[in-house]
């Protein structure tokens, strides 16, 4: 039985995942007057692209680049995607002290070609895309200022003691797709990301929980590892946690906490493909519950239907406030129980 998302629900969510990047974005849009780009040479590296329209950007992608040219003072968003650079030295950037937004994804960079103090020095940098690059480990020293670090699909294994602890700025962490186990983690290998929002460590190979995450941390996204369970009171350290994603693990019954997903913050989470056999408890908050290609065989209400909310949470009476459920690819037969429907009076879509 397949009915149409609440439209309100889309809105809200799309506008919590993108808080992270708007945040920043208004920021290094906040430019200034035309006027003040006089004062500056309007030199252009030779092999990049200077737009007249947009002096404050520097195009060198997709150029063959085996080196950084040097960076003109004036830029703020350097784009540097899709070459064969191999290095970072601290020359090219000893005048670029406006600098934003780098994108070096789709290079060849190590962190042996990674000169000590070449992006720490850039103390206005917020956005630092090293995609698809050959680091094997979180570089490191970064500027305090920086918001996003986008280092998706190279080879990390390793994140150094202290390589976080002076970035409270940060607000996303993006390690997907890279080498991780469970021994790159120290209990304070996460210290110092006080602002830390949305954390991506899927397609790792990690067997368990990431250790000691930050507080703030409302997007949890650990999707395509090999975790088996899930300590007790373990989202008691993250408390804001709101969208979590353990899709493609090896989650059994017995690995999870006594209380499942009881946590009132969480209000999307996604466990398919993994080797449940029950549906775990959830919370009254949960608004959207992914559970397809499991093990499950039934559907015991009387377990999952969570307990009545509190009357100034609940003020129209609805109950659960469960929205959308997939139960599709597991041994369940419809039809659905009634008593389902019964208490997750808000359901709008199910799968089954």
């Amino acid at each position: 039985m397949i009915m149409a998302t609440s439209v309100s629900f889309i809105v809200w969510v799309l506008f919590i995942t993108d808080t992270v990047w708007t945040r920043s974005v208004r920021q290094v849009y906040d430019v200034s007057e035309p006027e003040d780009w006089a004062v500056h040479d309007f030199d252009c590296p030779r092999e990049c692209f200077c737009p007249p329209s947009f002096p404050t950007a520097l195009y060198c992608e997709n150029r063959g680049l085996k080196e950084i040219p040097p960076i003109p003072s004036r830029i703020w968003y350097l784009y540097l995607e899709n070459n064969m650079i191999e290095t970072i030295p601290e020359k090219p950037f000893e005048n670029a002290t406006q600098l934003r937004w780098i994108n070096l994804n789709k290079n060849k960079i190590t962190n042996y070609g990674i000169e000590k103090g070449a992006l720490s020095q850039l103390k206005k940098l917020l956005f630092l895309f090293l995609e698809d690059n050959e680091l094997e480990e979180v570089p490191s020293p970064l500027p305090r200022s920086l918001e996003q670090l986008q280092l998706a699909r190279n080879k990390v294994s390793r994140i150094p003691q202290g390589t976080f602890s002076n970035l409270e700025n940060l607000t996303l962490l993006d390690l997907q797709h890279n080498k991780l186990l469970d021994n790159a983690f120290q209990r304070d290998t996460f210290k110092g990301l006080k602002n830390l929002m949305q954390l991506n460590m899927a397609k790792n190979a990690l067997r368990n929980m990431p250790p000691r995450l930050p507080a703030n941390t409302m997007q949890l996204f650990l999707d395509n590892n090999s975790i088996e369970g899930i300590p007790e009171n373990y989202f008691n350290v993250i408390p804001k946690v709101a969208f979590l994603r353990l899709n493609h693990n090896k989650l059994s019954d017995a690995g999870l906490p006594s209380s499942g997903f009881d946590v009132s913050s969480i209000l999307d989470l996604q466990l398919s493909h993994n080797q449940l056999t029950k549906v775990p408890r959830i919370s009254a908050h949960l608004q959207h519950l992914h559970l397809d290609h499991n093990k499950i065989k039934n559907v015991n209400v009387s377990v999952i239907c969570p307990p009545t909310l509190p009357a100034e949470q609940d003020s129209f009476g609805y109950g659960p406030h469960l929205r959308y459920l997939r139960l599709d690819g597991n041994e369940i037969k419809p039809p659905i129980p009634m008593d389902l429907m019964n208490c997750f009076r808000l359901l709008q879509a199910v799968i089954i």
